[in-house]
């Protein structure tokens, strides 16, 4: 159903794009400076994005719809509202969970890859080489191999799209089990939707367990065209490489520890204090710690970000279901109470431009107080759920004939002559 629906969108937002070529196609959008290209081209516009973009004062826009509206949402409707710009309605959304559950199935030869790696792999490791190895699954080299026509392209790069988004909850939950010295998987259940049955088959027991995942694998699932991971996936896609190639070159840039590895940071930070107190500290305790640590020239894990300018509404649904679930918990007090002193305390000392707390300044606490204490892992759950997202950027970049990326790079010396 989902195909059908995209099969009516498309010819549309083709001749979109061709409008705005045609009347705009020589327009400037902005320029660039010689600090930008020494700073990672942050703040260059370079890039359509479709599926999400980041408003200062709103935080995460899906399909132009604040993250705070449809965080309720099942991560498969997040999908089929990337993908397509709607909501689905019952029967859409159990048409795509179905063809989900038709392609769940993992390859047995996946488990030897993951089982033969060096013990004490690292899990983003193993979740990279586990779907690398299932390239061979791939219908879009297949039929890009027979010679399909380039309107066909996102026909199977969607199949290819789904068919990992359909064995990553089972290779990621069977990643955990082995890293926790599991031998035994748990079996997928079929009446289960995808972020509870990734749940079910962590081991991790209990119905608010299932809806901290569905609330993770829902907010984590789009960020723009521009951050690490999606842009490193739509580079490579863009050579038509194999889509479960290009989301590899997506997870190895997660991976990095300035790009996915923000909430166990903050989570670290939280323990640290625990651990410093014995205890939740007092609120004067608190602030003289943070006080303490910016003096030493340190950072507040967790807040501050260089778009938004209030606080990210990731966190708040975080919080507002660390509320609700959460009672007498050291680690979550201190969450709670550093939300209440950090950005006061950050607008005194001048620096921070948004002294707001991000969604990652939450989402490690909640984890861990429900008994995902395998730090290292935590990225393999970003992971799962940015799939949803950059699938949805490469199957539309080949809907609307998006090129290979190729920017433009000139040395020092012809910027010292020429500029």
């Amino acid at each position: 159903m989902i195909q059908k629906v995209l099969a009516d969108k498309i010819p549309q937002w083709q001749e979109d794009i061709k409008s705005n070529l045609k009347d705009k196609g020589d327009k400037v959008v902005g320029e660039v400076t010689v600090a930008q290209t020494y700073g990672g081209m942050r703040g260059i516009i370079g890039l359509t994005c479709e599926t999400s973009s980041v408003s200062p004062d709103k935080g995460l826009m899906i399909r132009e719809r604040p993250i705070s509206e449809i965080s309720h949402l099942l991560p498969e409707e997040v999908f089929y509202l990337l993908l397509t710009g709607e909501i689905p309605n019952s029967e859409e959304l159990s048409s795509l969970q179905g063809e989900l559950k038709n392609r769940r199935k993992v390859p047995s030869y996946v488990w030897n890859v993951i089982e033969s790696l060096p013990e004490g792999s690292h899990p983003m490791t193993m979740l990279s080489v586990a779907v690398q190895s299932m390239r061979s699954e791939s219908r879009f080299v297949d039929n890009y191999n027979l010679g399909m026509p380039k309107s066909d392209y996102w026909k199977y790069a969607l199949e290819d799209g789904l068919k990992i988004i359909a064995t990553l909850p089972e290779i990621a939950a069977g990643i955990y089990r082995l890293r926790i010295g599991s031998k035994n998987r748990i079996d997928y259940d079929i009446d289960l939707d995808w972020a509870g049955n990734f749940a079910h088959m962590l081991g991790i027991e209990g119905e608010d367990f299932k809806d901290l995942m569905r609330l993770f694998l829902n907010v984590h699932c789009d960020h723009g065209g521009g951050n690490v991971s999606a842009f490193s996936s739509l580079t490579v896609a863009s050579a038509l490489s194999s889509p479960f190639l290009a989301l590899v070159a997506g997870y190895n840039g997660l991976a990095g520890p300035l790009h996915g590895l923000a909430n166990q940071e903050c989570l670290k930070f939280v323990l640290d204090i625990r651990n410093h107190f014995k205890k939740a500290p007092s609120d004067d305790e608190l602030k003289k710690y943070c006080w303490d640590r910016l003096s030493q020239n340190r950072v507040i894990p967790g807040y501050g970000h260089a778009v938004l300018r209030c606080p990210d509404p990731r966190f708040v649904s975080f919080m507002k279901f660390g509320k609700k679930h959460i009672k007498n918990d050291e680690t979550f007090e201190i969450v709670k109470s550093l939300f209440e002193i950090v950005p006061s305390v950050l607008e005194e000392h001048g620096k921070a431009k948004n002294p707001w707390p991000n969604v990652d300044a939450a989402s490690g606490s909640l984890l861990y107080y429900y008994g995902l204490k395998e730090f290292n892992y935590y990225t393999v759950l970003f992971s799962l759920s940015r799939t949803l997202g950059i699938v949805s950027q490469i199957v539309l970049n080949r809907a609307v004939g998006i090129p290979l990326m190729r920017p433009k790079a000139v040395t020092s010396k012809w910027i010292k002559n020429s500029v």
